[in-house]
């Protein structure tokens, strides 16, 4: 497996909807788990009010396939409500990965 792409979404809630965006975030990775293509995921926490998530692709085509998919369509369903921001989404070049094998 190489990953060679990924995405870095940085998201940053409305004051009182944190446990919200947590709630919403955790409740991804049910969705993400019927992405084969989604090698690896994160949702995480940075400080009070700011969340991420991070996900790696072996190429384009894989990356493109899931910023149509239906995470990014659930943000869009529940950012206006949650979200203090338009989402800072990033597509990256992945460098290294440390084998887990």
């Amino acid at each position: 497996m190489t990953l060679e792409l990924g995405v870095l979404a940085l998201l940053q809630a409305k004051p009182g909807k944190e446990a919200e965006l947590a709630a919403f975030l955790e409740g991804g990775r049910a969705i993400v788990a019927e992405e084969p293509a989604t090698r690896v995921w994160y949702a995480f926490q940075v400080d009070g009010s700011t969340f991420g998530i991070f996900d790696a692709f072996e190429d384009e085509a894989d990356r493109q396939e899931h910023l149509n998919g239906r995470i990014p369509a659930a943000l869009g369903t529940v950012g206006a409500d949650l979200l203090a921001a338009a989402p800072d989404i990033r597509l990256v070049d992945v460098l290294a990965v440390k084998d887990p094998a």
